[in-house]
């Protein structure tokens, strides 16, 4: 566990110029550390970063003055098996992860709530933060709440702003919490596990291992909420020494569930009906009773619950329509960067084989054979873009009709002068964004521009 009572000396080390080891790197500086971040990818303006004094950065691979810090914080994402990482081992300098870090220097009395799980982490956090929210202003007491984490608000960002008695609300991936070995958030949430990031972590089992720190920690006092028809869930809390609270919309759960949907509205064990918000898709009734079961446990009223439900509207890149141009409806799914929940939005859609889906990027290490079902069942077509085209087109061959195209730009190109009335285009990619984007919010943002462009050059021209 980072204390700094307990540190030889004040040079830290951070791995990663990204968003989280910046925000680290900060707050680390502000509290009297002098901070080295180190970034191995070479980097041509990283002195643009607006970096407090006590702050060095170093690019284009880690120096021998990395080594001669004291500790060092790594930032998610950074492979656990890097030569770096191994060298720090070999010379017993200690590595804590960013998470633990930004939660060390909070005070006592702060009650931490995490959502994990392979899809709709962010949707379930935002629903959970937004009812905390509610319900502090109502209290009036000066309660604050912090929505954190994998959301898009690195931990540490926040963490010089929390004060006791306040709440903080993170999502946390298998990144984070693989690097964690002290985190017990009082509230935690497993939503479901299914294969992603195997190219980060090498098998599933590891994979699995990661998710299930979110509760190894928990004590008798803490809750932990988890999808009891969730075949991985249900082995997880075998383990769990808090208490288990579990939700499920599958008619054969595994576990007694606490809430159930009778296709209205959300009934809880403990008599509560609350109408789940305006969402598209089963899943997104699922995170409803996630974030409401976490609420309820923390002492919230239903109908501060019903109030954010009723006023919630969907989150840009998860199943959002934002256009509709000649009877052809565009849904920008961006966030969807693993098969599975790529299969939660198709099944979002009704039967009727009009999807034209947009599918590619960079690959995590799974195979998309297990889309081959689905695309029979909702598409019509299948547009391939990015690094992981080739090996789609090589499973998927002789299959189902593939377009081979590249880039987003041709897919939507291809895809806005193919489609007819009553068909809808869907950016679903099942793959991250890194091989042609910044991150799946820029690949989102991008989509939504290519066909607004489209659009109103089609409009412009009819014009004429």
């Amino acid at each position: 566990m980072f204390k700094r009572e307990k540190l030889s000396g004040n040079r830290a080390g951070v791995l990663g110029l990204g968003k989280s080891g910046r925000a680290v790197a900060t707050l680390l500086a502000k509290n009297g550390f002098d901070v080295l971040i180190s970034e191995d990818a070479p980097m041509a303006h990283a002195e643009a970063f607006a970096l407090p004094k006590g702050v060095r950065v170093e690019t284009g691979g880690h120096s021998s003055d990395l080594f001669q810090c004291n500790f060092w914080i790594k930032s998610p994402g950074i492979f656990p098996k890097s030569p770096a990482l191994s060298e720090a081992k070999k010379l017993g300098i200690p590595v804590f992860s960013e998470l633990e870090t930004a939660l060390a220097f909070m005070p006592k009395g702060v009650r931490i709530f995490a959502v994990t799980g392979t899809n709709g982490k962010t949707t379930t956090t935002a629903l959970l933060g937004e009812i905390l929210k509610l319900q502090a202003q109502r209290e009036n007491k000066g309660r604050q709440v912090f929505v954190c984490g994998n959301i898009g608000s690195p931990v540490s960002l926040c963490a010089g702003q929390v004060k006791k008695g306040d709440d903080v609300v993170i999502e946390v991936s298998s990144y984070q919490l693989e690097d964690s070995t002290y985190f017990r958030p009082n509230f935690a949430c497993i939503l479901n596990v299914t294969p992603d990031h195997l190219d980060h972590h090498g098998r599933m089992k590891n994979y699995i291992k990661a998710k299930a720190k979110v509760f190894k920690n928990q004590r008798t006092a803490d809750v932990l909420v988890v999808n009891g028809a969730d075949t991985v869930c249900v082995e997880l809390v075998e383990k769990a020494k808090s208490k288990v609270l579990a939700f499920s919309t599958h008619p054969k759960h595994l576990l007694k569930t606490d809430v159930f949907f009778d296709g209205d509205e959300l009934i809880f064990s403990e008599g509560h009906q609350i109408r789940p918000p305006h969402l598209k898709g089963i899943h997104n009734v699922e995170n409803a009773m996630a974030a409401a079961l976490m609420a309820l446990a923390a002492g919230v009223p239903a109908k501060t619950i019903q109030a954010v439900f009723d006023k919630f509207e969907a989150m840009e890149h998860r199943i959002e329509q934002f256009a509709y141009h000649r009877g052809v409806v565009y849904v920008n799914d961006s966030k969807a960067t693993n098969l599975d929940s790529t299969i939660t939005a198709l099944k979002s859609f009704e039967k009727t084989q009009n999807l034209w889906l947009i599918l590619g990027g960079r690959d995590k290490g799974a195979s998309y054979e297990v889309l081959l079902p689905y695309l029979k069942d909702y598409c019509k077509r299948v547009l391939i873009i990015g690094e992981a085209m080739d090996k789609i087109e090589r499973e998927l061959h002789g299959t189902f009709p593939l377009m081979r195209c590249g880039t987003l730009e041709k897919a939507v190109e291809m895809a806005m002068a193919g489609a007819a009335k009553g068909d809808v285009v869907l950016l679903s990619p099942a793959c991250s964004s890194f091989d042609q984007f910044k991150d799946f919010e820029q690949r989102g943002k991008i989509f939504k521009r290519l066909v607004d462009a489209h659009i109103f050059k089609d409009r412009t021209a009819k014009k004429k």
